[in-house]
């Protein structure tokens, strides 16, 4: 079972179900996933296994949207694999930083996305126009109630301009952080039904007219840091009224040769969890749906 977001085909309005099969079932009294991510860990589970509706909508007539709404972030984890520790040092003049954070007391994060510029299964991910050197960065998220406790599960994109942070350590907020950077499985798995989070292959392979131009595979069982400590240094003095999810950093880099190119197709499976698919678009103005309402479902290109 997957917590998801949905567009009613009825009414056209936004709202919250269990995605079970091949069905779409709401949840009642529930307008928005910002009101299940205030509840405590105890009370979002029991509400979650006491209310069902027998109202449900096959797959096919319900369009699935990003998982986040309100006032829920996205924040990410950064060198949190060994591997990711060995590609930043590979691709920038101040490698140092890397080494230095890999083993440090505190933990590299970052902020990611607002909810309103998230992206889901089957949306564009975007790399920048100014940039030459990009490429896909799969991670298993944490969904964290407002109360710091991990509910949930899914799949995070943490698109990523290799050639801006490469250059300068301080251009990550621009390497991470523009229109189509960020995707999310369109569902959330109750944290409660994966049976062991820290041990979940994680799998990427990327697509380019049809044909496989790279894969890479990893495992959570490599984090450098437990899901625990990453949500801890998050929430140690920052409060998330709605929640928050965290991508808990990559083990899955392409080697500096490979660049994403528009229209390539990512593919992102998480054991368990979630599975993400992204065509790549280049440029803000492929993806001008950005700036449309919050309060509306977007019109996905």
């Amino acid at each position: 079972m997957h917590l998801v977001r949905y567009v009613d085909p009825g009414t056209g309005t936004a709202r919250v179900g269990r995605h079970e099969g091949d069905r779409v079932t709401p949840l009642p009294s529930v307008e928005s996933f910002a009101e299940l991510l205030r509840l405590p860990a105890t009370e979002f589970r029991e509400f979650l296994e006491r209310n069902s509706s027998a109202d449900s909508t096959p797959e096919s007539g319900a369009r699935l949207l990003p998982p986040v709404d309100g006032r829920t972030e996205v924040w990410a984890s950064g060198v949190t694999y060994e591997r990711s520790r060995g590609a930043r040092v590979e691709e920038s003049d101040a490698g140092t930083v890397y080494l230095h954070v890999y083993d440090a007391p505190r933990p590299e994060l970052f902020f990611k996305a607002p909810a309103w510029r998230v992206v889901t299964d089957g949306d564009p991910v975007a790399i920048r126009a100014d940039s030459p050197l990009n490429v896909p960065e799969p991670e298993l998220a944490l969904v964290i109630n407002s109360h710091g406790e991990i509910v949930g599960l899914t799949a995070c994109n943490d698109m990523s301009s290799r050639s801006l942070e490469g250059e300068n350590p301080l251009y990550l907020p621009q390497a991470k952080v523009y229109n189509g950077s960020c995707g999310l499985g369109s569902g959330i798995r109750p944290i409660w039904q994966v049976d062991d989070p820290t041990d979940l292959r994680i799998r990427m392979t990327v697509r380019r007219d049809g044909s496989e131009v790279w894969r890479g595979e990893t495992s959570t069982a490599k984090l450098h840091r437990t899901p625990r400590e990453l949500v801890d240094a998050l929430f140690a003095e920052t409060d998330f009224p709605d929640g928050a999810v965290l991508a808990t950093g990559t083990g899955i880099i392409p080697e500096l040769d490979f660049t994403l190119a528009p229209d390539d197709l990512i593919e992102i499976e998480i054991d368990e969890v979630a599975r993400l698919s992204n065509h790549v678009v280049r440029g803000r103005e492929t993806i001008s749906w950005f700036t449309e309402s919050p309060d509306q479902p977007k019109a996905r290109a």
